[in-house]
């Protein structure tokens, strides 16, 4: 185009060497798209102008910067200055053939923004841009055999159509990483930080030996961590050379590395604006004098400063780790300098996509207030709680600056709202309880209120349960809740692997809830049960023969319950950080037909190890006994050991003390323990539905007294899955040491039950 362009100016030029006149009237001859309008406003000669052999340049200059024409030319006709244009061809249709690897609507996505796209003008400059880019693109992902072609169809009304075609070829893979200059550090421990490896058995499947220039920069970056994390402070990267095999299928990266000398550190210090005492400041320093530096810990450090910073009201705080390196001695002098900036107060605190819940449902959960000081703290607790309630699938929270103010910001929670009613219906089965029916109708948010009614159905060959249910949880402004329960239940024990008796039992009862803190609460109930004692009418001793004997058949109680709860975890179902705990204990009042208390104990435990394991432990503790006239706690209410959710390898509720049949019949004090590693299905790393865990669990069941010599042990396998279908669990455990009368049961299952 520039030699056009030359040619054009130089024959203008001989073109008007004779003399200059005066612009009456201005012509443009060869226009079809391009309004004349949009021509006169590109040019900077004006009718009434004089024009000259010198100013045909900057006109055909000027024609050919607004990219619409392939050929411009200026020429006289008396007064008139005429102006020969060639209109560049419009864009008919783009397609593209052979990309599997980049999606052809994000590819023309990537077209329209350099200007190439249908009803523009064509310009083959910026065609060979693209497919430069194009095959850029496909080599930085390692496919050096790539090839990008193009076919120009020229069709009628000066239109084009544009075929773009892909020969994408097989990625190169990576044969040998060196690495040059490493003296501290073996090339295996660097490569280990690598996601990019040469040729191993599950290359075929990881695909982690294909080349990306992408994935190469991160983990260089992560060398350069590793390096600096352990007092390398001045390591570096020197160069990377990249080579490709004749075939253009193998790739060998070599990696040359200075180390430098390990750093230790001399002296640390605060500076700068230190709003915050330095006293409540210097706990979060955890660089210290005479360590090897770190540049972990020093980013670490940098982002607690920060974070109490933003407790404190100053959430556009910026804390930078300054290192004075003294090369002699090969130490570093850290210094953490703090700009707290301005001090941030909150000017409105805003709700969106709650269209079914109310906003005050949302506002009492809110921690941090409006005309308050900004706590990040506060805003993200309160995003917590959101989320806790159970209504929406997802929370959002974004700080937005006030306009026209330096010291303000709204705070915006968007919530995307879930169904809160739910009618369910389904079956399942465990080796327990055998085939279990259910059906439920549930409304978690009955009309945006926030309160809870629901009403289920459950049948098994252990248990048939008729429930109702409220709940309030803000019966007061301070959150106390309040609710009420009705049920109605029959238990065949029997048919739990337990002794030959059946209960019936009606309940109806009335809770509070009252909280202690922002993660404790407590619960205080009274509950009036009627409970009716069948037993085989074939028998004629033991110890519930005996009990009927001395307590009748049925029974009155009045229970008063009282419980204790902490939960911290970061989810409900497949938690992998956080706990609960749990303090619960029941008594029925004096005058009851039957006088006992039970107490029970259980805390949950989870330890991220890495990004995709946790350490998983679990402990279940209960006591119970009579007081008064009773002698004994009653047996019906006995605590059992042994299956699912207890000591797997077992068969369920089997552990512990038998009655003169060999049927097992319970204890009054349970002590169970589960310590488990969970881990993600092999290839499967960002699942969030199926997991596996290896186990070791213990436990048992006692008359009265623990006797640790008496736990049974078991270790497995254990994987869960939440299936469309409902939650799927299995598990196959290998007893230690099981006992003579114990029943052992290898391999155990679930459906339709929770995880």
């Amino acid at each position: 185009m520039s030699a056009c362009l030359l040619f054009v100016l130089l024959g203008s030029s001989a073109l008007f060497a004779a003399e200059p006149f005066i612009i009456k009237d201005i012509r443009v001859n060869g226009l079809q798209r391009i309004t004349a309008g949009a021509v006169f406003n590109a040019l900077t000669v004006k009718v009434g102008d004089g024009f000259d052999d010198g100013l045909s340049g900057d006109v055909i200059r000027e024609l050919f910067q607004m990219g619409f024409f392939s050929d411009v030319s200026v020429e006289q006709s008396e007064e008139t200055l005429i102006i020969n244009v060639k209109e560049r061809p419009a864009i008919t249709s783009i397609e593209l053939e052979g990309n599997e690897d980049i999606e052809t609507d994000k590819l023309l996505e990537a077209f329209g923004d350099v200007g190439m796209t249908v009803g523009r003008v064509f310009n083959p400059l910026v065609l060979d841009k693209v497919k430069n880019e194009l095959l850029q693109q496909y080599y930085n992902n390692g496919k050096y055999s790539a090839e990008v072609d193009s076919k120009i169809t020229t069709l009628e009304r000066n239109r084009v159509a544009i075929l773009i075609s892909v020969v994408e070829g097989s990625a190169a893979s990576i044969k040998k990483i060196n690495i040059v200059g490493n003296k501290s550090f073996s090339d295996e421990e660097i490569l280990k930080e690598f996601e990019l490896t040469g040729p191993t058995l599950i290359t075929f499947y990881t695909n982690s030996d294909q080349y990306s220039k992408q994935k190469l920069s991160a983990d260089l970056e992560r060398v350069n961590s590793f390096y600096q994390d352990r007092g390398y402070i001045n390591f570096k990267v020197e160069s990377t050379q990249v080579s490709i095999s004749p075939d253009k299928n193998g790739i060998f990266i070599t990696i040359n590395v200075n180390e430098g000398k390990v750093h230790t550190v001399s002296e640390v210090k605060l500076a700068g604006e230190l709003i915050v005492s330095p006293d409540k400041l210097i706990p979060y320093v955890i660089v210290q004098p005479s360590d090897v530096f770190s540049r972990k810990k020093a980013t670490q450090t940098s982002e607690y400063i920060t974070t109490v910073l933003g407790h404190a009201g100053y959430s556009f705080a910026n804390v930078n780790m300054i290192p004075e390196i003294d090369k002699e001695t090969s130490t570093v002098k850290v210094t953490f300098f703090v700009d707290p900036g301005k001090r941030v107060y909150v000017r409105r605190v805003i709700m969106e996509g709650n269209t079914k819940t109310r906003d005050e449902v949302l506002r009492r959960e809110i921690r941090q207030m409006e005309a308050a000081s900004i706590s990040t703290n506060a805003v993200e607790h309160s995003k917590s709680r959101l989320s806790r309630l159970g209504h929406f699938d997802e929370v959002d929270v974004e700080t937005l600056p006030v306009s026209g103010t330096s010291d303000q910001v709204d705070v915006k929670y968007t919530v995307k709202e879930k169904s809160s009613g739910n009618i369910l219906a389904g079956a399942g089965f465990s080796q327990s309880q055998g085939l279990v029916l259910n059906a439920s109708i549930s409304q978690n948010n009955f009309l945006g209120t926030g309160k809870r009614m629901s009403a289920s159905f459950n049948n098994s060959a252990v248990n048939t349960i008729y429930s109702l249910g409220y709940t309030n949880p803000y019966y007061t402004i301070d959150g106390v809740s309040r609710g009420y329960n009705i049920s109605y239940r029959t238990t065949d024990a029997d048919e739990a692997n337990t002794s030959s008796y059946t209960t019936e039992s009606f309940n109806m009862g009335v809770n509070f809830g009252l909280p202690l803190n922002e993660s404790d609460k407590v619960g205080l109930g009274m509950d009036l049960e009627f409970t009716s004692l069948d037993i085989d009418e074939n028998l004629f001793f033991g110890e519930i023969n005996n009990f009927i004997a001395e307590n009748g058949s049925s029974y009155t109680n009045l229970k008063a319950t009282a419980v204790w709860g902490t939960d911290t975890r970061n989810r409900a179902i497949f938690a992998t950080r956080g706990g609960s705990k749990r303090l619960s204990g029941v008594i029925t009042v004096p005058g009851s037909d039957l006088e006992f208390y039970k107490i029970s104990y259980n805390q949950k435990q989870y330890f991220p190890i890495s990004s995709h394991t946790t350490l998983y432990l679990n402990g279940d503790f209960g006591y119970g006994d009579s007081y008064g006239d009773a002698e004994s706690l009653p047996f019906f209410e006995n605590y059992y050991a042994g299956g699912k959710g207890s000591v797997r390898g077992f068969n369920d509720n089997t552990l512990g003390p038998r009655d003169v049949f060999d049927d097992p019949i319970g204890g009054s004090v349970k002590l169970v323990g589960n310590a488990e590693f969970i881990f993600p299905v092999p290839f499967m790393p960002e699942s969030k539905t199926v997991r596996l865990s290896t186990f070791v669990d213990a436990g048992n069941v006692y008359d009265d007294e623990i006797d640790l010599g008496e736990l049974r042990y078991s270790v497995g396998l254990s994987a869960k899955w939440l299936s469309p279908f409902g939650a799927l669990s299995f598990s196959l455990a290998m007893p230690i040491n099981d006992g003579d009368d114990d029943e052992v049961q290898t391999f155990q299952f679930s459906f339709g039950s929770g995880i």
